[in-house]
């Protein structure tokens, strides 16, 4: 099995961070601050690239995810914001 090239991360912006967090079938494992969040997934971020593998951040926004969501048929937990990013990148290129 080959490593991917390039993934997409979902990203969330910090004025959605609430928002998010309180929508989301998994929100509650989502750390309380958004800072403790955006340091821990740049970190994941940091070791991804070190592998050789493209990162690109994909904006998670309340209300188009909800939709997307509800396109997809899934519940909005961490598989579909997944699935949103790897989606958005494959539609980017």
């Amino acid at each position: 099995m080959t490593r991917p090239r390039r993934i997409g991360l979902p990203w969330y912006a910090p004025e959605n961070y609430d928002a998010l967090r309180a929508s989301l079938d998994d929100g509650a494992r989502l750390p309380p601050a958004y800072e403790t969040w955006r340091i821990a997934t740049e970190q994941m971020e940091r070791e991804v690239q070190r592998s050789g593998v493209e990162v690109v951040r994909v904006p998670i926004e309340p209300d188009a995810f909800a939709l997307w969501c509800v396109r997809d048929g899934g519940k909005p937990d961490a598989a579909a914001r997944s699935r949103y990013a790897a989606e958005v990148i494959g539609r980017d290129g």
